[in-house]
Formats: C-alpha cells, sequence, structure tokens
C-alpha cells in the first residue's frame, strides 16, 4: 500500500546517508514521501558526511562509504531534496507516517522544535508510524503525551539511542558542502555533541521502559528496534537497516 510519509532533516547538520538510506528506501517501496526542514531550504549534508576518507574519531574506522557518498551527490545533482516545505507548515493529518533523520545538526533544529513535537503527538494519538534516528530520538523525549505533559510518548518503550561511548569529546565543526547565498554554510562550531542523547532518553522511557546503545554496532550489525508506533535506529551504520525496518512497518 503507498502511504505519504513526512520525512524532516536538519539545516543545522544532516548526516548524509541518515536522509539517504531511508530516503531511497521508502522510495524504493513505492511511497510518497514529504521533505520538511525548519527553513524551507535544501538540508545540505555536514562536509563531514560525504568525505569518503573521514574516519571517525570514536569509532576507528571510515563511517562514509564512496558509494554513499556518491549517491548522495546524484540526490542533490537532481534536486530531490530542494524543494521541501517548511516544518511549521506540516500537518500530520495529511500523512501516513513521520520519519526524522539525524546527524549533529538535529538537536540544534528539530529535537527541541515545537512544530516538531506537536508533529509527533499528533502522530502518536492516532497511531502512525514513526521513525527516529540517530540524534533525531531527541525529538521524541521532548513530545509529551496528551493526557500526560509530564511523560514523553516513549515513556515505557523500547528504544535505540547513540551510545555515550561514540559522543564526540572534541571541537565539531558543522560545515555544509554545497552552500550558496541563499542556503549558507553553518559556521558554528561546539565542544562535542550538543547534549549526550543516552541519558536524556533512558529518564525518558521511564522504570519500564529500555533504552538499548551498543557500541559494537556496525554496518554488519546495525541496531535498529521496532515497539509500535516507533522505529528507532542507533546511527549512520544502522542508516540502511532503519530503511528497511520502516518499509517493513509501512507494508502492514
Amino acid at each position: 500500500m503507498r502511504r505519504k510519509v513526512l520525512m524532516i532533516a536538519s539545516n543545522m547538520g544532516l548526516w548524509a546517508e541518515e536522509l539517504q538510506a531511508p530516503w531511497d528506501a521508502l522510495k524504493k517501496a513505492g511511497h510518497e514521501l514529504t521533505l520538511a526542514t525548519r527553513s524551507g531550504k535544501t538540508p545540505l549534508p555536514m562536509a563531514l558526511s560525504m568525505d569518503p576518507n573521514f574516519i571517525d574519531p570514536m569509532q576507528g574506522y571510515n563511517v562514509n562509504p564512496k558509494e554513499v557518498v556518491d549517491r548522495v551527490n546524484e540526490i542533490l545533482d537532481m534536486g530531490d531534496w530542494g524543494r521541501p516545505i517548511k516544518i511549521e507548515e506540516a500537518k500530520m493529518e495529511d500523512y501516513d507516517a513521520i520519519v526524522i533523520v539525524g546527524g549533529p545538526g538535529a538537536p540544534l533544529d528539530i529535537t527541541g522544535n515545537a512544530n516538531v513535537h506537536r508533529l509527533l503527538v499528533g502522530a502518536y494519538k492516532d497511531d502512525k508510524p514513526i521513525g527516529a534516528l540517530c540524534y533525531a530520538v531527541g525529538a521524541l523525549v521532548w513530545a509529551r503525551q496528551p493526557d500526560d505533559i509530564g511523560k514523553s510518548i516513549i515513556w515505557g518503550k523500547k528504544v535505540v539511542a547513540h551510545p555515550r561511548e561514540w559522543d564526540f569529546t572534541g571541537d565539531l565543526p558543522y560545515n555544509l558542502v554545497r552552500t550558496s547565498p541563499d542556503n549558507p554554510d553553518v559556521t558554528i562550531v561546539t565542544p562535542g555533541f550538543v547534549y549526550p542523547l543516552w541519558p536524556i532518553v533512558k529518564d525518558a522511557v521511564g522504570p519500564n521502559g529500555e533504552v538499548y546503545s551498543d557500541p559494537t554496532a556496525n554496518r554488519q550489525k546495525p541496531q535498529v528496534m521496532y515497539d509500535a508506533p516507533f522505529v528507532t535506529g542507533l546511527s549512520v551504520e544502522s542508516s540502511i537497516a532503519f530503511g528497511q525496518k520502516l518499509v517493513e512497518v509501512l507494508s502492514k
């Protein structure tokens, strides 16, 4: 069944494959995708995520295969991500599912965004599939249950969260590729990630929930969890598995 899926990505520091992999998986499955960003501009990938020679300093291996970088460049050349709507304009009643993807920029313009929380709560109330990858899982923490604002919508759920062991400890630049005067570069530098994700997710699921956070995960052993209506994925190494799980869930 063809579904209408709202996909949300950061303007402040998208990790390329974290949008590319689920985007391609959902497109191939025949779903209708609408991309949304805070500014309504193309979500430009971080330069680090488009460098096929980049070695993740916390994991010690190359996280950007050349074929992924080539595919993202193809998508950008074709303009497939070039016509997003603004997040504030999106209405959850127009979509059958919502997917939020990660990158270090997600905490800057997605996870604390009240319009994102509105969409997530709307999807949760109507039991629509909700996907979140990497640092986008933080948005689920701050989306509060309609009947109990003190509890996140993931209270009591099983979810995946980016491992503390992988949190960058050095200065992190957010420079983007393919910038223009209309869609400028992000020149800020943060001392590592904006916040550690695992502790806030652990608090958000409560005593009866569970957080999975395997620091030994890799492309051969990705980590994705489905606890309806939530599909959550660890980080870039799990992007393909995340997309596959979304396709599986939407086929039900």
